[in-house]
């Protein structure tokens, strides 16, 4: 295990998948992050590469060959190796490898940056291209929550609150794990999301090209709560498991395959391309208070 820490946070992480464990605030005395209680979701904050969501028949097409490729990638069941690492910043980094190759057909560096200042932590993901050809992923974040923060409340007492009034429609999600071709109405210039168990129970609310860049979790009977931003995401998935005391916020760089999906990578939607050579980084952060 890998610990942070300064005089407002500590924070664990594992080596396997990256994965935070803890994200404690000392002056509010919380934590912050799910437990992982295996009898609704055994995981806390998987990261999502080299996709995100589900592939039509969990595979893909790239160059003539047909690849198998399991939800949400591989990058959550690797070990990565820590590349730096100081009191209040570590990198842990997952390069290509032949187990990789056979599922996703590209050599890459990924590294993880995770970073505490006062009572925030940002995390990066940043992604090379080391091979000699064009490398197509995608990234997204999976941090869940605890709601109620305090055992005093109830998980109906809390709701989301989006920085701009929005009104995206909400893109339901087959029984298959895909995208369904329309959206459906949900936001009508509000900003604000009531949590209810109920909430979740047809799985998660995905949204694409929101006109927020942050998302408060917040308690009128209570101060404590946290900020979450995000930048360069275009997609956003917010999801519980049935019945659970937690929230998960998702800034993704790549969606689950349409129904409509040719199952071409090239032309999977939200793929980032990068040339040989090239970098490229995507950054979120939490604000715990």
């Amino acid at each position: 295990m890998i610990y942070l820490e300064n005089t407002e946070l500590k924070i664990a992480i594992s080596e396997k998948g990256a994965e935070l464990q803890n994200i404690y605030n000392k002056e509010t005395q919380l934590e912050y992050l799910w437990d992982g209680d295996p009898a609704f979701w055994g995981k806390k904050s998987p990261v999502l590469f080299p996709i995100v969501g589900t592939l039509k028949n969990n595979q893909f097409a790239h160059n003539g060959e047909n690849f198998q490729l399991s939800r949400h990638g591989f990058a959550r069941d690797k070990q990565f190796k820590l590349t730096e690492s100081s009191s209040t910043r570590v990198s842990l980094t997952l390069d290509a490898d032949a187990e990789t190759l056979a599922q996703y057909p590209f050599l890459f560096r990924f590294t993880i940056v995770y970073e505490i200042h006062k009572n925030k932590l940002n995390c990066t993901y940043q992604i090379t291209n080391i091979d000699v050809k064009p490398l197509y992923f995608s990234v997204g974040a999976h941090p869940a929550f605890k709601v109620p923060l305090e055992v005093e409340f109830d998980f109906s007492q809390y709701y989301l609150e989006f920085s701009q009034p929005e009104t995206a429609g909400k893109w339901p999600i087959t029984a298959e794990g895909l995208i369904d071709e329309n959206p459906i109405p949900f936001f009508h210039s509000n900003n604000r999301i009531n949590l209810s168990k109920e909430l979740f129970y047809g799985d998660a609310l995905v949204f694409k090209h929101l006109e927020s860049s942050s998302i408060r979790l917040c308690n009128d009977q209570s101060k404590h709560g946290f900020l979450f931003s995000w930048s360069e995401f275009p997609y956003m998935g917010i999801w519980s498991a049935k019945d659970a005391p937690f929230v998960c916020i998702e800034p993704w760089c790549g969606i689950a395959d349409s129904v409509l999906a040719t199952g071409e990578l090239r032309e999977k939607e939200g793929m980032i391309l990068l040339t040989p050579g090239q970098n490229t980084a995507r950054t979120w952060s939490v604000e715990l208070y």
